[in-house]
């Protein structure tokens, strides 16, 4: 991976060289000036600028900018692509990338780049970051800088590994880096496996739930930009699942999730649905979003070209959107196609766009809608209040395998915020299997285009369908997963290919 550890290596030392002394709520710090590794955590405001970078890498259009969310995406049946382009994911798509794709290859070095910047974070904290900002705020950094490593770990597994079923965490996971690469060499270590990858991923969560602040303030929209305690309970519901733990589940859930109807958080930042779900796609920092990627217009703080979730997604100018229509939805057999998505869900009326007639008829998402004279500029989602409802909501049903009368309540405040006029009680399922195809159904309606179809395709170890001109892969399939990067094989001699 002789161009990848070259980044991380440069990446690296951004983190330590560069200052920022952008806005807190953006988390994109300008580089304003070179210091050198031994000053750069001598000062409170350079230790704030190295924490805020963190989240700047993370954030890099080809990883959690952009790309990792789309990718996630149009692995699945919901879309169609319309542009045949390598570039733009025609290959994610169709299910058949290789080493040297484009995809495959860009976002590995930006997860490790932003893992191997967390790890000199954490190093500079103990060596001297710790002594000069105080025990009480080092601690809540260092727990940022661990959610923010977790969360880069967890994005990885959900392309180049096998899902944690198969074989219960023994199939190789990723090289599991710890320690921070401040030079060229050190390339050689062998992939983890996927049991003990989750384990690390657990490990940083729980410790960064104890030392994360409760809040950064009533209101403020730092809440959804920067990791609190809530986000990383938040994050342990999706891990725990896709780890299929649904006893862990409820237990992470129900610590931010009250018993009955409305659901809320009761500690902590007060997370709760919005009555409108336009709303969370409008104004980006409501309680509902628990996290996010921010994105202005100002320069550097926009996924960059080809990246953007809308121009992806939203048609052209010419059909009534904002994008490059990289992708429509799956009219035939995708969700867009199922009848039980109601006609006046307010998920279809502010999200869908249909364009055309006859042969040119197509759907289209604009759930994003920021185009590209503002740069693409809409804020990435990474976890929502709604998802960990249906978390929970799915886990309930699992542990207890029943038709269990809260999960039936929390299905229905997701879908009543969308759809009033479709009410579920426990008599409209039969078995506890019906109740979770209806969670898992509701789930690629609430979801779609945030990145979370892949990983409950493959978390289930369920074969991925077929769509337009794509073939259907069943878990023994090569393409199931993506293959390891040429450029990682390269120059990691222990590395093993999938």
């Amino acid at each position: 991976m002789k161009i990848n550890y070259k980044y991380l290596f440069l990446a690296g030392v951004g983190a330590v060289t560069a200052f920022s002394s952008c806005r807190r709520e953006l988390l994109t710090p300008v580089p304003q000036t070179t210091i050198s590794d031994a000053s750069s955590f001598s000062t409170p405001g350079r230790i704030s600028g190295q924490l805020l970078s963190l989240y700047g890498v993370m954030k890099n259009g080809q990883f959690y900018g952009g790309r990792y969310v789309i990718d996630m995406d149009i692995r699945g049946e919901d879309f169609i692509n319309q542009t045949n382009n390598l570039i733009t994911g025609a290959d994610v798509w169709a299910l058949n990338p290789t080493n040297s794709a484009t995809a495959v290859v860009n976002l590995w070095p930006q997860a490790y780049a932003t893992i191997n910047d967390c790890n000199i974070f954490l190093e500079g904290m103990a060596s001297t970051g710790t002594a000069v900002v105080g025990a009480t705020l080092a601690a809540n950094y260092i727990a940022e800088a661990k959610l923010v490593r977790a969360l880069s770990y967890y994005s990885l597994l959900q392309l180049y590994a096998r899902p944690y079923a198969d074989g219960n965490g023994s199939k190789p996971g990723v090289p599991l880096r710890l320690t921070a690469l401040k030079a060229p060499g050190f390339s050689d270590l062998a992939r983890s496996s996927v049991a003990e990858v989750y384990a690390q991923i657990l490990k940083d969560l729980n410790e960064a739930e104890t030392a994360l602040p409760l809040t950064y303030g009533a209101g403020s929209a730092t809440n959804t930009t920067r990791a609190h305690r809530n986000t990383a309970i938040a994050l342990k519901t999706r891990v725990y699942l896709s780890m299929q733990q649904y006893a862990n589940v409820v237990t992470e859930a129900n610590k931010i999730v009250s018993a009955t109807a409305p659901f809320t958080a009761a500690t902590g930042v007060p997370h709760a649905l919005q009555a409108n779900i336009a709303t969370v796609f409008t104004n980006y920092t409501t309680a509902e979003s628990i996290m996010s990627m921010p994105n202005s217009n100002t320069a550097g703080d926009f996924p960059g070209t080809q990246n953007q979730l809308a121009y992806y997604y939203s048609p052209p100018t010419s059909l009534g959107g904002v994008g490059n229509g990289e992708f429509s939805l799956n009219d035939a057999t995708g969700i867009a196609a199922d009848a039980t998505w109601t006609t006046t869900d307010a998920r279809r009326t502010n999200f869908v766009l249909k364009t055309g007639t006859g042969s040119t008829a197509r759907s289209w998402l604009v759930k994003y809608k920021v185009g590209g004279s503002l740069n693409y500029s809409d804020y990435v989602p990474v976890i929502r209040y709604s998802e960990v409802l249906l978390n929970l909501a799915e886990a309930k049903v699992r542990v207890s395998s029943t038709v269990d009368a809260q999960a039936v309540a929390l299905l229905n405040a997701v879908r009543n915020r969308s759809d009033a006029a479709t009410i579920f009680t426990v008599a409209s399922f039969a078995t506890s299997t019906d109740l979770i195809n209806a969670i898992l159904k509701e789930r690629r309606i609430e979801f779609l285009g945030e990145g979370l179809r892949n990983g409950d395709l493959l978390r289930l170890l369920q074969t991925i369908p077929a769509k337009g001109t794509a073939q259907a892969k069943t878990p023994a399939d090569v393409g199931y997963i993506w293959p390891i990067p040429s450029s990682e094989l390269s120059l990691n001699k222990l590395a093993v290919d999938n």
